[in-house]
């Protein structure tokens, strides 16, 4: 890295890259000294990059809050994590109901080099998902970007919520976390207009406005299983709870979060589930090598009996009875 044009664009692409890095810091990636840096900052002032300096034991360089590079020069790598992403969220419905991500990949795909060009299309002409997205309108930029800030900042916003059934709502909600699942995006929060833990579709709201007031949100809440909890009750046959004697870390890499709900209690942990049917659930907790308490339904204490006269049956059974 001999010629000092080399030099200065690579420290450009290192402010680029991170918040701060000392001179110090600066001259060892580079292999120059600290003076040679304060010259190469200079040139890109005269540039028009407002490269800043600040002086201190935590001081160093880099580039003016809220300055952006109108050039973005990705490596290889990074190009291909990008149009992966985008892929990705075309694909399994994570877009905004602007075609941002479209306009983004035809962007990137103009400025690739032919070398790299060629082996993108093919990925993103050849790349399929197992996970089948549920159709539905995605939801507007601002809508999601204004509920995410909320639910990090802890503060109340005002929405115009839309139903199933096209009635418009004004609310009042402090939103814990926002979901994508399955295709759709979720937002979970205190609902102030019905005084209840509620999800709603993020697709359905009109407007979101902050308020003054700030919340906070129940401690260990889980935004993730309260949300498939919500939607398998409403989906499901049965709910099922068992309490189970156990360490809830073995317990939950045994029995992973997209099956079940696991409540850490002083008794044990209380599994939570839904099923269609309960001959698949008797299966899993006679798997455990953990005693256990069933508490609902009382239907499920029969198939567990049922399943324990097949399993008696099959080990007395002698060799050869089944033949054909």
């Amino acid at each position: 890295m001999s010629h000092p044009l080399t030099r200065v664009l690579t420290l450009l692409e290192l402010l680029q890259t991170h918040a701060v890095l000392t001179g110090a810091e600066l001259a060892g990636r580079l292999g120059t000294d600290v003076r040679t840096i304060r010259r190469y900052t200079a040139h890109l002032r005269d540039l028009g990059i407002p490269v800043e300096a600040e002086r201190g034991r935590y001081g160093g360089y880099r580039l003016a809050r809220g300055y952006r590079m109108p050039p973005l020069v990705l490596t290889n790598d990074e190009a291909l994590a990008v149009v992966l992403g985008l892929l990705a969220a075309e694909r399994l419905g994570m877009g905004t109901a602007a075609p941002a991500g479209a306009g983004a990949l035809a962007k990137i795909e103009r400025v690739l080099p032919n070398a790299l060009r060629d082996p993108l299309a093919a990925m993103q002409e050849t790349l399929s998902f197992t996970a089948h997205p549920v159709p539905a309108q995605a939801p507007e930029s601002g809508v999601l970007l204004a509920l995410a800030q909320a639910s990090r900042a802890g503060t109340t916003v005002a929405m115009t919520y839309r139903s199933r059934h096209q009635d418009h709502t004004e609310r009042d909600m402090d939103p814990y976390g926002v979901v994508f699942h399955t295709g759709r995006w979720y937002v979970v929060g205190h609902d102030h207009l019905r005084d209840s833990l509620r999800t709603f579709r993020i697709d359905r709201i009109a407007s979101v406005a902050p308020r003054t007031q700030t919340f906070n949100a129940p401690d260990g809440f889980d935004a993730v299983a309260h949300l498939t909890a919500t939607l398998a009750q409403a989906r499901y046959r049965w709910h099922v709870e068992v309490l189970i004697h156990g360490p809830l870390d073995e317990i939950a890499r045994r029995l992973p979060r997209s099956v079940v709900s696991l409540t850490d209690r002083d008794t044990g942990v209380l599994m939570r589930a839904q099923a269609d049917r309960l001959d698949g659930m008797a299966h899993l907790l006679a798997s455990l090598e953990w005693p256990f308490v069933i508490h609902q339904p009382d239907e499920l204490r029969q198939e567990l009996k049922d399943l324990a006269v097949r399993l008696t049956a099959a080990a007395e059974r002698a060799v050869g009875e089944l033949a054909l």
